[in-house]
């Protein structure tokens, strides 16, 4: 099967970089899936999981992205994520209570910036507990 190189950048480090054979990503305007020769693009991503396809894994790589940009070419495709982990990294009980104070956060604040901060915060953990989602229906 054709293979492509993919990179996954968050603002912190590199996430991921090598082969795969599919990408899915959570695009703008939906789910969107990448396979090699796909017309180049540039898309906004948006939170959620980030799911590769691996040569010799039966496993898939996933990633909890909070939002950022994909660029498409027909062999590499790059992700740039405001922040991402690793699926195997994401603490659910740390994820739950992220959410739990971005909310409250939201509720008391009174400037853009405190607004902007919780909004961001609020995104990390939404594509976290995606990511859980994900992993718990395809377990079952």
């Amino acid at each position: 099967m054709a293979k492509m190189h993919v990179e996954v950048v968050s603002t912190e480090q590199l996430i991921y970089s090598g082969e795969a054979e599919f990408l899915v990503a959570p695009a703008q305007e939906g789910e969107i899936g990448v396979y090699p020769r796909h017309v180049p693009l540039l898309t906004r991503i948006k939170p959620g999981v980030l799911r590769l396809t691996v040569p010799g894994s039966k496993d898939e790589v996933l990633v909890a992205v909070s939002g950022g940009m994909m660029e498409v070419q027909p062999t590499h495709i790059t992700v740039l994520a405001d922040t991402a982990i690793r699926g195997e990294d994401i603490d659910e009980a740390r994820a739950n209570e992220a959410k739990r104070a971005a909310e409250e956060t939201l509720k008391k604040s009174v400037d853009s910036l405190d607004t902007a901060k919780a909004h961001a915060a609020l995104a990390v953990a939404i594509a976290e507990l995606k990511a859980l989602d994900y992993l718990r229906r395809r377990v079952h």
